[in-house]
């Protein structure tokens, strides 16, 4: 498929979400779009594979399938390939098409057809290996909610109205080049992260910052065993560096918030990546982690920026051995180093850790200038550190940070300071400011040579980080200082003479005018 036809696919995705645009909110009208569309998106799977299944068989169109026995056999091999089952009456073209119905001869009511459908998909895995990834996937999807409509009947027309816009769109679901719709998905997760305001950051990390993260992670690598995000939102960052290798075989990520988790585990199927290939928890990472007793090769994540969480208020985190060892804990008002040594205690020995944070961790003091000195002293984790342009992330104008760690450092004594902040490394885009691919380039090309760069970058020895007691603060090691041009005094004052002697002239003339017309001067002539 070409760029072309990816962008009227976006664009046709945009329009049917603008259906919903500015009668409710944009975080419900999110979930009803994106929800939607998944459903379409498993119909289509569902069909496909079945028809494959159906080759050389009398029926070979498998909405047209009634026997029994074959609908079974298709069950079986679906829940094995696919995870769920659809009935070919479950299939979002059947539905549209009831949705379309002339109302004059039937009724083209579908809200319960439709709830009971996604209650099927969900019933359909229980007692299969895909039941957790499948478990409450649409409840967020509330068809009774009378923020679609005020009465029964006009949440039946809007639904029926966005079923039947999506039922006109081709996904191409069988066009192996290209994960199109995969890309669209993101596109429009990033256009509703763009309105969403301070959520935006709960469930997005803006493409260029994604991009960034998951080439230093896979630095090196072409394949990767696994790859693991504590706080993966959408799961987009996951799928990022999932884009940069030819495979990774298990991704692992936790999200706190019920609604992204949901997005997140959609967003897995939907780009195709297997039910076991992926394992999405609910759950507070800090207080409750998941996958504790595994260790990753890549670890990624852009956790929430400063957050509160129990800190020494529970007595258990002085003796989890995620934050032991440091001497202090993370403040309870500022978990941002809580989440780095929880990402460092996952991360395996021959792994890369790459994590956005703003830019108090490199040089506020206390509890955090204790961990960060062990950090760099005591274990030489810290690899590189990046400085990123102010106002790139939705729904926070602060600048912020990458910070990379290694357990097995190639390079062992020094740390990579890159300064992208400066006008010269971004663009404005309205209100925001983006990363430029030639902008991505230059950090990444930077960070893989570990050059210093007059005002752009700086390799820095330990010895000169311990010099600066630990402080990280960008300014210290990367001087981006422009020098005021030299002024000659000299000739600055012969400048001003030289002004003063033409406004004596010009006073003349005007003096002189004033004569000949026979009027007073507005001022005297110096004698």
């Amino acid at each position: 498929m070409s760029e072309d036809q990816k962008k009227i696919l976006e664009a046709q995705l945009w329009g049917i979400a603008n259906l919903l645009r500015g009668k409710i909110s944009a975080d419900d009208y999110r979930d009803y779009i994106l929800g939607f569309i998944f459903y379409k998106y498993l119909s289509e799977k569902q069909y496909l594979y079945a028809n494959s299944l159906l080759e050389g068989e009398e029926v070979t169109d498998y909405k047209e399938v009634t026997d029994s026995e074959t609908l079974e056999a298709i069950k079986e091999e679906s829940l094995l390939k696919l995870g769920y089952f659809l009935k070919p009456q479950e299939l979002f073209s059947e539905l549209a098409k009831k949705g379309n119905a002339d109302t004059e001869s039937e009724s083209n009511y579908i809200i319960e057809d439709l709830q009971a459908v996604m209650n099927h998909i969900e019933q359909s895995t229980m007692g299969t290996e895909s039941e957790e990834d499948f478990n409450a996937l649409f409840e967020d999807l509330d068809l009774t909610s009378t923020k679609i409509g005020r009465t029964v009947g006009a949440r039946n027309e809007v639904i029926v109205k966005i079923l039947n816009h999506l039922d006109k769109i081709d996904f191409k679901l069988d066009d192996i080049e290209a994960d199109v719709l995969g890309d669209a998905y993101e596109y429009l997760i990033a256009k509703f992260a763009a309105g969403a305001g301070k959520s935006a950051g709960e469930f997005y990390t803006p493409q260029q910052v994604s991009k960034i993260l998951a080439k230093i992670v896979t630095t090196g690598k072409k394949k990767l065993k696994s790859v693991y995000d504590p706080t993966c939102g959408s799961g987009s960052l996951l799928l990022r560096v999932a884009k940069e290798v030819d495979d990774v075989s298990e991704f692992y990520g936790q999200e706190l918030n019920r609604t992204t988790y949901n997005l997140a585990r959609m967003n897995m199927i939907l780009h195709d990546v297997h039910y076991r290939k992926f394992d999405i928890q609910q759950e507070d990472t800090l207080e409750n982690p998941q996958h504790l007793d595994k260790r990753f090769e890549a670890v990624v994540a852009n956790p929430p920026f400063s957050a509160h969480w129990k800190g020494n208020k529970n007595p258990l985190n002085s003796t989890d051995e995620r934050f032991s060892q440091y001497g202090r804990i993370a403040p309870n008002t500022k978990a941002d180093y809580a989440f780095v040594q929880h990402m460092i205690h996952q991360l395996a020995d021959n792994g890369t850790m790459a994590t956005v944070l703003p830019h108090g961790v490199l040089f506020r003091g206390a509890a955090e200038g204790v961990i960060r000195k062990y950090l760099i002293k005591e274990l030489n984790y810290l690899d590189a550190v990046i400085g990123l342009p102010a106002n790139i992330f939705y729904g926070t104008s602060i600048p912020t940070c990458i910070l990379v760690f290694k357990k097995c450092r190639e390079v062992d004594d020094n740390i990579v300071f890159i300064d992208a902040s400066g006008d010269d490394h971004f663009k404005k885009n309205g209100n925001q400011n983006e990363l430029r691919d030639e902008d991505v380039k230059e950090i990444i090309d930077t960070f893989r040579a570990r050059e210093t760069k007059d005002k752009y970058s700086y390799v820095a020895t330990l010895e000169e980080i311990a010099e600066n007691d630990y402080n990280l603060n960008i300014p210290r090691y990367v001087d981006t200082f422009e020098e005021e041009e030299e002024i000659d005094l000299n000739e600055v004052a012969n400048r001003i003479i030289g002004f003063d002697n033409e406004l004596e002239e010009i006073n003349n003339k005007i003096v002189g005018f004033c004569n000949e017309l026979g009027i007073v001067p507005p001022f005297k002539i110096k004698e």
